[in-house]
């Protein structure tokens, strides 16, 4: 870009499509410019916060003429905590540009002319329907302008969420639209005891504070779990705190907590300590139930995880018996799923606590014709585990964000199995992992799904079928 754009107020710049994160593009003189914020259609002026090789980064001065899929946001904290970047656009067009995303990075990346792209499938409801959030304690709580200037003494503890790009500093949630009550409720509760007591709150810069996290979890079933993380082993100020929380919510199912004075703000190699009721919550979707342990990974999402899975059951088709392997099992949610219709599934996964619970399900969803492999994908998916289990009919993949190792796409080419599902939560490099795999498997289905509404983000689940 040219340099006299840097740090420039260009005026009347008409937005282009909405892109990933909180973005949408513009381009003046042909060349990209990135603005926060906006929305497509929008006429307004913007000033360039940054200049990179090949695009520019810009945010809203003044908005002019709103554009046709512009809302108004229904949360008095966008914009500022960083979560639900497209509150300001209207759902269907959230839709469409999701579904866009999922077409565009199969055609750039898969390099595959026409993806057979379905129609997205979307969430009900589009508010309230997370089922786990973490929120932090911090003594540096984030400050509008408006308190900056106004020189006032200012109570600077918070407990929310971490503002983008700030590790210490907390923007103080007064109401959140993602999960659903009693979630703010006793969010709130415990933030104004603690503030009451004196409580410390953590601070990241020296690491000390008796307050560091908190964990909501809920499920459809009603159950909810709560889980306090501290920053010290302060005795009497802990139980003080858990008592509170078990006296103002007795009907909580679960109710925890963990010591942790490490640097970060993980617990998975750390006891959590049950203070009241049972150590985890249990989730039933499909006729299936999972028992969810504080440490536990599951499907943010329980309502459209119910689709998704669903999705993977009907793109596989079994007719009772195949083989499946299952790659990134998790705690074995799709192989419990499959397991219903297939002979046998057999599932794979990298993280110990998660396959434990794998089995515990299994066991509790009375399958008996699924077992579980620990270890990392590239180590274990081999011809040992060919030998040991058999080869499969269909092979389901669903790896975290950064996609499939490079000697696990060639396993899969190996073994070639007829029909392959690659379920990810990131389209690009799904896409990159599909190009690969083209030398055997042609892309047959892709269906987009809507997981988290109101962010980019989105889940596609593709069906491959291996070429005659």
């Amino acid at each position: 870009m040219a340099h006299k754009y840097k740090q420039q107020l260009i005026k009347n710049v008409v937005i282009g499509d909405l892109a990933e994160g909180n973005r949408c593009v513009a381009r003046v003189d042909n060349q990209v410019i990135f603005v926060e914020q906006a929305a497509p259609g929008d006429v307004m002026d913007i000033q360039i916060t940054k200049k990179k090789r090949g695009y520019a980064e810009a945010i809203p001065v003044e908005l002019h003429t709103p554009g046709p899929n512009r809302v108004e946001p229904f949360c008095i904290h966008f914009g500022i905590c960083g979560g639900c970047q497209w509150q300001h656009i209207a759902y269907e067009a959230q839709l469409v540009a999701k579904e866009q995303l999922v077409r565009d990075k199969l055609t750039r990346l898969g390099r595959i002319v026409t993806p057979p792209v379905a129609k997205i499938l979307a969430a009900e409801p589009t508010v309230y329907y997370r089922n786990k959030l973490e929120y932090t304690f911090s003594n540096k709580r984030w400050l509008s302008e408006e308190e900056i200037q106004s020189n006032q003494p200012l109570n600077r503890d918070a407990l929310g969420f971490h503002k983008p790009g700030y590790f210490d500093k907390v923007v103080d949630i007064t109401h959140c639209h993602l999960q659903a009550e009693p979630s703010n409720v006793i969010r709130l509760a415990i933030a104004r005891f603690v503030r009451e007591r004196g409580f410390s709150f953590y601070d990241f810069k020296n690491h000390q504070g008796l307050l560091r996290n908190l964990i909501i979890r809920t499920t459809l079933t009603g159950e909810v779990m709560v889980l306090v993380q501290f920053g010290q082993a302060n005795e009497a100020d802990i139980t003080a705190t858990m008592e509170f929380i078990q006296s103002q919510f007795p009907t909580l199912t679960s109710l925890q907590y963990v010591i942790n004075t490490k640097f970060n703000e993980t617990f998975y190699d750390l006891p959590v300590a049950c203070y009241a009721g049972k150590p985890f919550i249990t989730e039933i979707i499909d006729g299936l139930q999972w028992r969810i342990g504080p440490k536990s990974f599951f499907q943010t999402n329980s309502t459209q995880a119910k689709v998704l899975y669903k999705t993977v059951e009907a793109l596989a088709n079994l007719q009772g018996h195949e083989l499946v392997y299952d790659l990134y099992t998790g705690v074995g949610t799709i192989a419990h799923f499959l397991a219903r219709k297939a002979r046998h599934v057999v599932g794979i996964e990298m993280i110990e606590g998660a396959i434990e619970d794998a089995k515990i399900n299994a066991a509790l969803n009375h399958l008996t014709n699924v077992s579980f492999w620990l270890g990392d994908m590239k180590d274990v998916f081999n011809e040992d585990l060919l030998a040991a289990c058999g080869k499969p009919d269909l092979i389901v993949v669903d790896p975290p964000r950064a996609g499939m190792h490079p000697a696990v796409i060639q396993q899969l080419l190996a073994v070639a199995p007829e029909k392959i599902i690659y379920v990810s939560c990131n389209p690009a490099t799904q896409a990159r992992d599909l190009y690969e795999l083209q030398e055997k498997y042609e892309l047959t289905h892709a269906q987009p799904i809507d997981m988290f509404p109101h962010t980019s983000h989105v889940e596609n689940v593709a069906l491959l079928v291996r070429k005659a």
